[in-house]
């Protein structure tokens, strides 16, 4: 497995969207976008939506909800 930047990314969106994943889904997804939009760096937040715009790969369907809601990944 790579350990690129997007990929550690990837990662850690996993584990907040699983740290939701006992609430609805809809409230899974709002909270993992909140954490992400209020503690990860802009910069990280950019790097990720590369990943999004180009379909997300390896993130759960949470984490790839949460993150296509972001402002910085909807302006990639």
């Amino acid at each position: 497995m790579s350990h690129s930047t997007e990929d550690k990314l990837v990662y850690m969106a996993n584990q907040i969207a699983t740290a939701f994943a006992q609430l609805k889904h809809e409230e899974a997804v709002v909270q993992t976008r909140t954490h992400i939009a209020k503690f990860w760096d802009p910069r990280m937040r950019a790097k990720i939506a590369e990943r999004v715009a180009h379909g997300g790969e390896g993130l759960s369907p949470i984490a790839k909800e949460a993150l296509e809601g972001l402002p910085a990944v909807k302006a990639a």
